[in-house]
């Protein structure tokens, strides 16, 4: 990848200057962006970059292995030419506190019945995962509500959210770093883990929130029973 992403190192980067790349179309590829390209089930990000007093709007994508910031039009500026890119924070910021409370709620469900997540999506309103839990949909809310009240409980605790990278061999060695049921993190050298010490620790390359305490309290949408082994909960966060 050409692009540094600097949302793996430092989740909270809102606005950066970058070189221009590649520009095809509308279609700008940076030296380096804030901006999440939607991998991992998590929505991408949008906001907008700007150039001699011009701004465009602009969205995320992951295209032939590289981020792309699709705008709304066609820049006047070409490769090698200094941009401003600015997230909408607003948007991205739900993400990463609904994305946390994602990781402490597979926690839970993985070391009270070793469920593991067979599906999922993150936006800015609301996030859903599917998990292999079994029984009937009374039992499966009850096994919903019971989890989430202890992530709140968790969230509540404060706990610093670490960053870090590790070999991947070792990386896999440590107990449930994978809770995803049919996919395994990239094939790279290294991989970043995301811990929340005593809770959960997971291969994970998307932003995050510093402390459990910015989640705020996660509310059950609604539970879906969506076949054998894939029971859908959406929640947001408030």
């Amino acid at each position: 990848m050409k692009t540094k992403l600097l949302y793996q190192e430092d989740s909270y980067v809102k606005e950066f200057d970058a070189t221009v790349l590649d520009v095809s179309g509308n279609e700008v590829v940076l030296d380096k962006t804030a901006f999440h390209d939607g991998t991992g089930g998590v929505e991408a990000d949008s906001g907008f970059l700007v150039f001699g007093g011009e701004r465009y709007g602009a969205k995320a994508a992951h295209k032939g292995g590289e981020v792309v910031h699709v705008l709304d039009r066609p820049p006047v500026f070409k490769p090698g030419d200094v941009v401003r890119g600015v997230v909408d924070w607003e948007r991205r910021y739900r993400k990463m506190r609904l994305h946390t409370a994602a990781h402490i709620l597979s926690a839970v469900l993985y070391n009270r019945y070793n469920a593991l997540i067979t599906g999922g999506e993150i936006t800015h309103e609301y996030a859903r995962d599917d998990f292999n839990v079994e029984g009937d949909m009374a039992a499966v809310r009850k096994i919903f509500e019971e989890a989430v009240a202890e992530v709140n409980q968790i969230a509540q605790r404060g706990i610093e959210v670490k960053v870090y990278w590790l070999p991947r061999e070792e990386a896999l060695k440590i107990p449930g770093v994978v809770k995803l049921a049919e996919k395994m993190p990239p094939d790279l050298p290294t991989l970043r883990i995301v811990e929340i010490p005593g809770v959960d620790i997971q291969a994970d390359g998307g932003p995050h929130v510093r402390n459990t305490k910015e989640i705020g309290t996660v509310r059950i949408i609604k539970v879906e029973n969506r076949g054998r082994g894939k029971k859908r909960l959406y929640y947001t966060v408030e």
